[in-house]
Formats: structure tokens, sequence, C-alpha cells
């Protein structure tokens, strides 16, 4: 696997070497053992999967006091993925790191505890999966707008994005909580 680190380090672009012919694709999608090299030493406890179609914006979600680092990837068509990082005293604070993934570059993305992340559908339909190393907790979730002013994010927008009720009445950037500690 080849990790490389995006202008926010902390966030890691992964990419499997796949072996490939007539019959179809073989990769290693994951190695407990490279994952700890290259991003550090993380549990997994929960997989989750969503279905989406074109048009669909997700995010920007996460859990303040039980953060949660994910390795997501698509598994069918192709999102443009977002990571912002609101770790207060990390040099990178407010500022955001996007990648196109696709069921064809098959590429996964990590996002360490301490980042809001979210992703829009660019393809006619996707599949999003993805691990986490906490549980959710409906308690504690969050959501920062995806069109925050502050945060100006370069979506790929090319219809109106659909978005649920509770991202649609999310927060903006200078009023959404933050990581102290992370």
């Amino acid at each position: 696997m080849n990790f490389t680190k995006l202008a926010i380090p902390d966030v890691v672009l992964i990419e499997a070497q796949v072996f490939g012919d007539e019959r179809g694709f073989f990769f290693e999608s994951f190695k407990q053992s490279e994952f700890e090299e290259h991003c550090g030493k993380y549990s997994f406890v929960q997989d989750n999967h969503s279905k989406s179609t074109k048009g669909i914006l997700r995010g920007l979600h996460y859990q303040l006091l039980n953060p949660q680092g994910k390795l997501v990837r698509v598994t069918r068509g192709e999102v443009f993925d977002v990571a912002v990082d609101l770790r207060k005293n990390s040099s990178t604070f407010g500022q955001w790191v996007s990648a196109l993934l696709s069921e064809d570059n098959k590429r996964m993305l990590w996002v360490p505890p301490g980042f809001a992340h979210g992703f829009y559908v660019t393809s006619g339909e996707a599949e999003f999966q993805y691990k986490c190393t906490d549980y959710y907790a409906p308690g504690d979730e969050y959501s920062i707008l995806w069109d925050d002013k502050t945060l100006n994010i370069g979506w790929p927008i090319d219809i109106d994005p659909i978005t649920s009720d509770k991202d649609g009445a999310g927060l903006v950037f200078v009023d959404a909580p933050k990581f102290q500690d992370i």
C-alpha cells in the first residue's frame, strides 16, 4: 500500500496495490500493522455502509466527547470526500483537505479523531463504507454547514445538493464546538 500525507499531514490517502486480470481484481484493503506504521495506533470498533444517489451531500459530521477516526472508501460510484481540522491546538486548525474516492481508483482516506467529515456524491449512485474508532453516540453528534463561508470548501457541486434536515440545520464553523485536547 502507498500512504500519502495530504496538506493536513494527519489525514492520509491510502492507495492499494491492485492485481487484476480478465477475471477481475484483488487487493488488500486493510492491514493493521501497515496502518499503525503510517497512520497511528488505532483500533476500529464499528463498520458502516451507506448508499446515496448523485447530488447527496452528507456532513460535515463529528462527535465531540466520543471522537471518531474514520477509514473511508467507496465501493461503488464516486464521491468528493472532505475532512476539516477542528483541533484548536493544531497548526492546520480550520483548514480542509479533500480527495476523490471511487470504485475505480480504490483509494481510501484516513480521517483521524478531531476532524469533521463529509462527502458529496458525484456519480449516479455511490456506496460508501467506513471503519470507526469509536461507537456512534447519538447525543454527541454535531454538523457544520457544508457551505460555511469561513471554511469555503471547494465542493464540485453541479446540482443543488440534497442534505438531511439535520445537516441543513448545521452550525456555522465559528459557532461549532471544537476539540481542545486532541
